[in-house]
């Protein structure tokens, strides 16, 4: 049988709907979390720059901004808890961790006026936060298996099948 293109697709699609289907409700909320996370922090940059040409609402704006980029990381660390326990994902949680303290340390540079660090931090915090963005995009989480139950799964699947009495 010839494989074209067009089945190769097919494939791919179903691979694809098959993976929507297996998407849970955690992951619905890590993805929403996440993307109201980059729609705060991505206004940062516009307000910093508002408020550098001149406007000095921006500076207003721009500490709102971190604010609200503060709660729903703070949101977004609930969540990866959530997600470590009931999924057994801790990467959800300790990326989530890590873009927080950057963020912190971000904000308290800004309060103190040291843009020397304020300044990269925040990009830095930016593109890690849209990396985060399609990491929990790109495929569902599946649930990881305690690894006491794993050990057993090989186990039993190692084992030759027993013939019973009634199997002769």
């Amino acid at each position: 049988m010839m494989v074209t293109a067009a089945n190769r697709l097919r494939a791919a699609m179903s691979a694809r709907s098959d993976a929507t289907h297996r998407t849970r409700p955690a992951d619905w909320v890590l993805r929403a979390v996440v993307s109201a996370h980059v729609v705060a922090i991505a206004g940062q940059p516009v307000f910093a720059g508002v408020y550098m040409s001149g406007d000095y609402d921006g500076l207003r704006w721009h500490a709102a901004g971190a604010d609200a980029v503060t709660y729903v990381g703070l949101v977004q660390v609930i969540v990866g808890i959530v997600i470590w326990v009931r999924l057994r994902q801790a990467w959800p949680f300790l990326a989530t961790s890590a873009l927080l303290t950057a963020e912190s340390v971000q904000y308290f540079a800004g309060l103190d006026g040291a843009l020397w660090l304020h300044f990269p931090l925040g990009v830095m915090t930016v593109v890690a936060l849209v990396a985060l963005f399609v990491a929990v995009w790109s495929r569902p989480l599946r649930r990881r298996q305690h690894p006491r139950n794993e050990r057993e799964r090989i186990r039993s699947s190692r084992e030759p099948k027993r013939q019973g009495a009634d199997d002769a």
